[in-house]
């Protein structure tokens, strides 16, 4: 481990090269082995009883099938958000290691929600069918992470001395993009406390997402910072 001097605060110490290597290419081992388990949830689908084509089948299963697409589509967004957010770092430090850690734990217990919530789900509106609070627990669980991307990428903006010379130089305060976690965290908030009441009603939500996405996108710059790094 090296420490770079001058980049300290306080006590704190910042870890860079080989250590922060290591932490980005464990956060990444993780989160592809938790969207590889997601799979798991439908591997086991058979036909039984009168399915007798695969379409009989995937109709019967759509809920669970739906879930794993959606699941791995959202993980894929959150690990690009979040190798953005490292990509602009130099370093980092002790509060940027648990609260990844804990972002990590998110993303590897996120299969087992997804695969309870799959069984449960349906379109259009069976609300007599509530899954057991299955909905909450997967859309809480999505919230939660998405609580913790933001307070990494808060954390990182609000720490100079941990970011590289040109993503602090394309900060920009009053950019929108920097709370884009925390508003999709309020919108699975959301899903997970109409779920409890409304499974039909919460199945639609999610569209939600799509025009969140661009009220927040990132006009900072830093999008060009992440491919300065990554060439």
């Amino acid at each position: 481990m090296r420490r770079v001097p001058g980049l300290h605060r306080g006590r704190k110490q910042i870890h860079t090269g080989r250590d922060f290597e290591r932490l980005i290419n464990f956060s990444d081992a993780v989160v592809a082995v938790a969207i590889t388990v997601l799979v798991l949830a439908i591997v086991d689908i058979r036909p039984v009883g009168g399915e007798s084509t695969v379409w009989r089948l995937i109709s019967d299963n759509g809920g669970q099938i739906f879930t794993f697409f959606f699941t791995f589509i959202v993980v894929g967004i959150m690990w690009l958000a979040h190798n953005r957010v490292l990509n602009q770092l130099r370093g980092f430090d002790g509060v940027t290691f648990w609260l990844n850690l804990f972002w990590l734990a998110g993303i590897a217990f996120l299969p087992w929600p997804s695969s309870l919530y799959g069984e449960s789900f349906a379109w259009g509106g069976d609300d007599t069918v509530h899954g057991g609070g299955s909905g909450f627990l997967y859309w809480g669980t999505l919230a939660v992470i998405s609580i913790l991307a933001f307070l990494i990428s808060w954390h990182a903006r609000h720490s100079p001395n941990l970011l590289e010379p040109k993503a602090r130089a394309a900060l920009d305060p009053a950019d929108r993009g920097q709370f884009r976690g925390l508003v999709f965290a309020a919108i699975f908030l959301l899903i997970a406390l109409v779920s409890i009441y409304s499974t039909g009603i919460a199945a639609y939500m999610p569209f939600l997402l799509i025009p969140a996405s661009f009220l927040v996108r990132d006009r900072s710059g830093l999008d060009d910072v992440v491919e300065d790094a990554d060439s």
